[in-house]
């Protein structure tokens, strides 16, 4: 099991709670392994970040948010995940190809 700070999992459930639209439609289509049976999580801790869809809304895009998603996404290839990143956009118009991929 990948150790987690766990002063982030209150806040993991309340982003859980608080999805955004593109996520929300997203996740109808993944949850329950409905995706070839893979079981996918939203929101879960591990180390000091929290892992989620990667849906990138706008403030991605912003010289901050480009840097702390660089740091996070090193971080999760150094333990061995792969990091996958959509736009909300992408999600609303070519769902389908969000899913394929």
């Amino acid at each position: 099991m990948l150790s987690y700070n766990k002063t982030l999992k209150e806040y993991s459930r309340r982003l859980r709670k608080e999805m955004t639209d593109a996520e929300r439609s997203l996740w109808s289509k993944i949850r329950g392994k409905q995706l070839k049976g893979y079981q996918f999580y939203r929101q879960k801790p591990i180390g000091n970040f929290i892992v989620d869809l990667e849906l990138d809304g706008g403030q991605h895009y912003t010289e901050e948010g480009i840097t702390k998603d660089r740091r996070r996404d090193n971080f999760m290839r150094s333990i061995g995940l792969r990091v996958l990143r959509f736009s909300d956009r992408e999600v609303f118009e070519n769902i389908e190809g969000v899913i394929e991929r």
